[in-house]
């Protein structure tokens, strides 16, 4: 139980190793930094669940992936500006305990994400 995320790097059929992540609490517009972390070599938070079922709220949630200096890292050629720069991901958990995964499959061109398992 808890929160937990996954970014798979479709272009390369891997998991997105070493790209930049920052979740947020959000209210309205307003969003405050909980934690930043830089995903493990499956693509994970290196700490396992982001929170777990004892701290998990319900609430609204962002989640912000630098996709555009991953791709960067991996010496892509990409246009200036790129297509993708930094994906969110804005979420609301309804059921704190619950658990809520939310995955992330991107390439430089496109993404997409749905609540997991």
């Amino acid at each position: 139980m808890g929160l937990s995320t996954h970014v798979l790097d479709t272009a390369h059929g891997c998991p997105a190793a070493g790209m930049a992540v920052t979740l947020y609490t959000t209210r309205g517009m307003q969003a405050t930094q909980v934690m930043a972390f830089t995903l493990n070599s499956d693509g994970r938070n290196p700490n396992g669940l982001l929170f777990d079922h004892d701290k998990l709220k319900v609430g609204t949630y962002r989640l912000v992936f630098d996709v555009a200096s991953y791709f960067k890292k991996l010496k892509i050629q990409l246009p200036e500006p790129n297509f993708l720069n930094h994906v969110s991901i804005d979420f609301g958990i309804a059921h704190a305990n619950e658990h809520y995964h939310v995955p992330l499959l991107v390439s430089p061109w496109s993404y997409s994400t749905y609540r997991g398992s």
